[in-house]
């Protein structure tokens, strides 16, 4: 039995199989949207053939018009009054070139003979003192007639700018088009000049001042569009990057017109009046606005323009009004930056966003240079400094929040620290063209900032916030805060040189902030004032309480002695104590330095003691600091730890410059506690460039006193007193995070093993050795666990070696093992006499082996290494043997020898210069470690240094 029919529809047997009801939908609804598509299609062809016949028509009006103007003109030129010239010469002239013209964006011949026709004639008139032939008269007649000159006036400036973007100084063949700008500038300047007017007498000079007023405003308008015709002509005018030569010259018409545009982009600035306490009435004055849009942002704006045209452009009353109108505006004015047209720009300048290139301009435009046609070194006089610091800091800003965006070079940050290394992959002879001429345009773009890299520069910004400085208490403000926009504080510079400090590091990886750092290292009372409001912000003005305390570890009760020499005895018996002595050997540490420096015991040592260096405020690292907080810290840790480079012993401990040792043990105990909980907890990319800093500086004083004390052993421990894992389980965490880190989350350091790696420092030396035997016993259970170690003298090496070539032997033999040497070694030994020796090898052989061939190799008389002048004769590598045979390969298997004893916890008996062990770690080796390697050579250079600094 057939199944019922649902929903089916009969179509009157016209069909042989019924349709559903949901198919006749769908068919009837695909039939309505054809017909409507096709109603469309109709409509806009109807549409289209409108226009098109509209244009066509109104060409050919155009045309007789021209034609038709054209023989008027030539015969009444000698008879041209004003009203005739607005009724009979600009009335049509404006039609017919705005049809064939300006709709096409394109000047062909005729259309210029006709401009330039018409201009002079304007020019003429304007020139005249009869008022009947002069056009501007209409100005002082009747309503109507102001009306007429006014909307007249107001599309030849349009027109004019339109002339102005369509001439290009740089093509050879544009002449015609370029005497054209030049007498179309001029007639702009004519008619927005009211000296200029021949028929101002008065009686009528109010009517034409108003209309003067108005066609500068209307040049001002985003109408006129004299802004936008601007940046396309000074974006086509040739570059001058050569420091040598003044500027660009220019020939006559080239500079007329260039000086004009210029003149006319200024103009708008003498009608507009600035109140800060309105905001509201900046939405009036758009010639401002526009300035910044399209002016600041030309590439290169002051290397394209005359050098005597700069002063223009810098005075304070056009500086000024954009500056407040960017701090006001920012969020509107960036935000449009990132929307202009750059189509005819040249695409490698796309490299740097509009905002980058605004930002260069204002620092180019604020401060001198040696290029500039007025006096260099030293940033514009009346300028509103406060403002210029607040305007780079944001554009600044915004120019870093781009990189992020689009995937910037903030791996350049790392450059800030000068110690690591960018992966290269393979690309092709395109790609390697193309990032040539980026970094090359990148270098060029950074030569703008060097106003920033000079000392006058920081010295005037530091003299103007010690005017406006507080006495009682310095504070910390917000640098956009519109309130205190004419106060200059330490922290707004400080945000300045932060950012520069990163812009630095992005754009220029090859070199880095190096030339900034230098500047801010060397200026005298810099350093010094960021640590005093960091001081008084951190502490709270008690500034005797870590001093104080300081003294009070060293006074440890007789008891406690006891129980410390007891502990140290006691710990002489376990096996931990034998790892202790094997890394001192390897480090060139002495006994009595280990035990002073680390084997202070937490429980033997006062709680308050600890507390005192563990620094409240900073607890939650940084992320429970404020942004200013974090700034200030970022450009001091970054500054401090370039000058420690260069910081010799005699500054730091005797002379104690720039901080007395009571301000370095705080300096020390600030970054050790904020990098300890910094690590301690996931710092995301947002805090990356400043934690590298901090640990950068963290570690350049931890190795001054390692070297020579000032900070009691408890400061570098007492952060990290509570929270410190176990050993065991330090270890294995990071272990496994190091094992299964990804690569998203490679700006993301976890705590444990950022922490192990970073700064050791917070576990004592014994818990240290403690974790590297930790390691190595789950290296080994990792290996046996892959199979590599399967049992008892399984994969074992098995190598013979003369007693007489042990070294030779040994190299030839484990060399090229590479990790098989983490193997057990059995050492069969051939004697002098070419016998193999009795004896089975359980362990006491190839500690024998290893023992012997680290005698020879170290020896002084091998070749290999040399041992240093001093009276501690340490080991280092001899320069001479790069001429050895495998000179330079023997040392690195000395390398593994030493990594192998290490393995199975062998003692060597010797130690290393402690210049080679920083060298090993690829940490900085002070100026004054050279007297461990040569003490005469040392003092030779320490003695004119002394001779230097006394003749300067």
């Amino acid at each position: 039995m057939e199944e019922p029919r649902k929903h089916q529809i009969s179509l009157r047997g016209a069909s042989a199989k019924e349709i559903s009801r949901d198919a006749l939908l769908e068919k009837v609804s695909q039939e309505r949207e054809n017909r409507n598509y096709a109603r469309r299609a109709a409509s806009a062809a109807i549409f289209i053939q409108r226009v098109w016949r509209s244009c066509n028509v109104t060409r050919k009006v155009a045309i007789k018009l021209q034609e038709e103007w054209e023989s008027f003109v030539k015969n009444q030129a000698e008879l041209m009054t004003g009203n005739l010239i607005s009724s009979s010469v600009l009335r049509p002239f404006i039609f017919f070139i705005a049809c064939l013209s300006i709709r096409r964006r394109k000047i062909l011949a005729r259309e210029s003979n006709c401009m330039q026709t018409c201009f002079k004639i304007l020019l003429e008139s304007i020139n005249s003192t009869d008022s009947r032939k002069n056009f501007c008269s209409l100005a002082v007649g009747t309503t109507e007639e102001r009306r007429t000159l006014t909307y007249q006036a107001q599309k030849l400036i349009s027109l004019c700018s339109f002339v102005l973007a369509q001439c290009d100084t740089s093509c050879g063949g544009s002449q015609d088009l370029v005497g054209l700008t030049s007498l179309a500038l001029r007639l702009v300047v004519v008619l927005t000049d009211l000296k200029s007017w021949k028929i101002v007498s008065d009686d009528n000079i109010g009517n034409a001042d108003a209309t003067v007023k108005n066609l500068v405003c209307f040049m001002g308008s985003y109408k006129g569009g004299l802004y936008v015709s601007m940046r396309r002509y000074i974006s086509k005018l040739d570059v001058c990057f050569s420091p040598k030569v003044k500027n660009v010259v220019q020939t006559d018409d080239k500079f007329l017109i260039t000086a004009s545009a210029i003149s006319l982009a200024i103009r708008p600035f003498s009608l507009t009046t600035f109140d800060t306490t309105c905001p509201g009435q900046f939405d009036v004055h758009s010639a401002v606005e526009q300035y910044c849009l399209f002016l600041l942002t030309i590439p290169w704006l002051t290397q394209r323009l005359p050098a005597v045209l700069l002063p223009a452009l810098k005075h304070k009353s056009i500086l000024s009004p954009c500056l407040q109108s960017l701090l006001i505006s920012r969020d509107k004015i960036v935000g449009k930056m990132s929307e202009i047209d750059q189509s005819d720009m040249d695409c490698s300048l796309k490299a740097i966003p509009q905002v980058g290139w605004a930002l260069s301009n204002v620092i180019c435009l604020a401060s001198g240079s040696e290029n500039d046609f007025l006096d260099s070194g030293m940033l514009n006089q009346g300028l509103e400094y406060a403002s210029y610091v607040h305007v780079v800091t944001i554009l600044a800003d915004k120019l870093l929040e781009w990189l992020h965006n689009v995937g910037g070079n903030e791996k350049g940050n790392q450059n800030l620290e000068g110690n690591n290394e960018a992966h290269v992959e393979p690309v092709s002879a395109v790609m390697q063209e193309s990032e040539t001429a980026c970094g090359s345009l990148k270098t060029s773009y950074m030569d703008l900032f060097r106003p920033v890299c000079q000392q006058w520069h920081l010295k005037k910004l530091l003299s103007l916030s010690e005017r406006s400085a507080h006495t009682d208490e310095a504070k910390i403000l917000p640098p956009n805060n519109l309130e205190c926009l004419g106060n200059l504080e330490l922290l707004d510079i400080a945000y300045f040189y932060s950012y520069m400090l990163r812009i630095f590091a992005a754009f220029n990886p090859m070199v880095g902030p190096l030339t900034v750092l230098n500047m801010l290292s060397f200026t005298p009372g810099f350093l010094g004032n960021l640590w005093g409001v960091l001081e008084s912000s951190i502490f709270h003005g008690n500034s005797h309480t870590i001093g104080d305390s300081y003294h009070g570890t060293n006074k440890i009760s007789g008891k406690k002695k006891e129980g410390i020499d007891k502990k140290l005895k006691q710990a002489n018996k376990d096996g931990v104590n034998k790892w202790v002595n094997v890394l001192q050997k390897f480090t060139g540490k002495s006994q009595t330095e280990v035990d002073f420096a680390d084997s202070v015991d937490d429980h033997l040592v006062d709680d308050d003691s600890f507390d005192v260096w563990d620094i409240e405020p900073l607890r939650h690292g940084p992320q429970g600091i404020s942004k200013d907080m974090s700034c200030l810290l970022h450009l001091f840790c970054a500054t401090y730890s370039h000058l420690l480079l260069v910081l010799d012993d005699i500054e730091f401990y005797e002379k104690q410059v720039p901080f007395t040792l009571e301000q370095q043990r705080r300096i020390a105990s600030v970054l050790n506690t904020i990098v300890y909980n910094g690590l301690a907890c996931s710092v995301g990319h947002q805090n990356g460039s400043f934690m590298d800093s901090a640990i950068r500086c963290l570690h350049l004083i931890y190795e001054r006193d390692c070297r020579h004390q000032f900070c009691p052993p408890v400061l570098w421990l007492s952060p990290a007193r509570r929270s410190r894992p176990p050993i065991a389980v330090a270890a294995r965490t990071h272990e496994v995070l190091s094992a299964n880190i990804r690569p998203e989350d490679a700006t993301v350091v976890h705590s444990t093993g950022s922490v192990i790696t970073s700064m050791p420092h917070v576990f004592p030396f014994e818990e240290r050795v403690q974790m590297f035997r930790e390691f190595i016993n789950m290296d080994k259970v990792s290996r046996k666990m892959a199979g590599e170690v399967a049992g008892p003298g399984s994969r074992s090496v098995e190598i013979v070696i003369r007693r007489g070539h042990i070294v030779e032997d040994g190299f030839r033999q484990l060399n090229s093992l590479g990790s098989r040497l983490k193997s057990s070694i059995h050492v069969s030994f051939v004697s002098e006499c070419g016998l193999p020796e009795a004896g089975l090898d359980y362990g006491g052989l190839s500690k024998e082996f290893l023992t012997d061939i680290s005698k020879e190799a170290f020896a002084p008389e091998y070749g290999l290494f040399s041992q240093t002048s001093t009276s501690d004769r340490l080991l280092i590598p001899n320069a001479a043997a790069r001429y050895l045979e495998n000179g330079i390969q023997m040392i690195e298997f000395l390398g593994r020898v030493v990594g192998k004893a290490l393995y199975e916890g062998i003692l060597l008996d010797y130690s290393f210069s402690h210049v080679f062990v920083q060298k090993l770690l690829g940490r900085y080796s002070f100026l004054d470690e050279l007297s461990t390697l040569d003490p005469e050579l040392y003092r030779n250079l320490i003695t004119m240094m002394v001779i230097l600094r006394s003749s300067v």
